[in-house]
């Protein structure tokens, strides 16, 4: 007998959403604020999100009860539950998602992962809460369901480190994080397809998030394997349950090599790039030197210079898309 179910996602219009928003405040749920959504709130077992996106969240003991007798018949008004394969056909083809971590962080790696999923572990995943790495608060859930997808049946996974050596010096031959990324994500594309024996079915198409105004930047990449699956890059691709299922095994990736790093230099090497990361920086530099700075940061970053005591370099415009600034500009 099948675990009821304790997580659930669709989408709803913003009648429906209205409707939905009503059918809570009526029935005394206790509202909350959640980033990015719309209205939040729980009661008896079930917990209830709606983003801006347009995406609805169900989680909790109560979600099954919730859905059948009060989403579908009051809300959507269609039966859903059960019909996800007739209904979203896309929701369970045999693919690939690919998605990184530590490009925004001045310490440590970055880190692609790429993972196959088909429809056992689609269903599987729905159920465990399995979703972007962004939404998951803490590093210990990351770890946990990291562990969890490593270990599904039927999942095939990789992951490609690229340590920080290794990383400047990629970024002094190749002149842009697109490029790297775009490798990056092409040698775990390469490496799954090698694992394709063990892919039942064999996956149709590789996703991930579009990081480069040109689309080909990926596609040019590509090895001979790669070139197998069809390759599809959009943004927002997280929301697509193999990209999720990579971005926890990334963010996993680098939360561990990050620490790893800190207790091997003896120095706190803090995520992300604020005030708290420069001054990580400066003490790092003063205990080990600058030459030394490299094997631990991102060197184009602009705390980079910033620690070393350098000028910095003239900023950069924007040119409208969120990847095409010039790297002298990073944080």
């Amino acid at each position: 007998m099948a675990a009821p179910l304790t997580a659930y996602t669709c989408k709803l219009d913003s009648q429906q959403a209205a409707a939905l928003e009503r059918w809570m405040r009526e029935r005394d749920f206790t509202f909350r604020e959640v980033p990015h959504a719309r209205f939040a709130g729980e009661r008896d077992k079930v917990n209830v999100v709606f983003y801006e996106s347009g995406k609805l969240v169900v989680q909790g003991k109560g979600t099954q009860e919730f859905v059948e007798f009060v989403l579908e018949p009051e809300i959507l008004r269609e039966a859903r539950l059960g019909y996800e394969a007739e209904l979203q056909p896309e929701l369970f083809l045999p693919r690939i998602g690919i998605d990184e971590s530590g490009k925004g962080d001045f310490f440590g790696p970055l880190c692609v992962a790429g993972v196959y999923v088909n429809e056992a572990v689609v269903r599987a995943w729905r159920e465990a809460g399995v979703r972007d790495s962004k939404q998951v608060s803490s590093d210990k859930r990351i770890g946990e369901l990291a562990e969890l997808i490593r270990e599904t049946p039927g999942c095939v996974w990789r992951v490609v480190p690229i340590g920080n050596e290794a990383y400047n010096r990629l970024h002094r031959t190749m002149g842009s994080v697109n490029k790297i990324l775009a490798w990056g994500h092409a040698r775990v594309i390469e490496n799954l397809m090698l694992q394709r024996h063990r892919m039942n079915p064999p996956p149709v198409r590789a996703i991930s998030d579009q990081f480069a105004a040109d689309e080909g930047t990926v596609a040019r990449a590509l090895m001979s394997l790669g070139r197998e699956v069809e390759l599809i890059q959009r943004h927002r691709a997280e929301a697509d349950l193999a990209v999720a299922a990579a971005s926890i095994l990334a963010r996993d990736e680098f939360v561990r090599r990050l620490e790893k790093l800190s207790q091997a230099y003896g120095v706190p090497l803090p995520k992300g790039a604020s005030e708290q990361v420069e001054a990580a920086g400066r003490e790092f530099v003063a205990r080990h030197g600058a030459d030394k700075l490299g094997e631990v940061a991102k060197l184009h970053f602009r705390t980079a210079y910033r620690v070393q005591g350098l000028p910095e370099p003239p900023k950069t415009e924007w040119s409208g898309h969120r990847s095409s600034r010039k790297l002298t500009a990073s944080t």
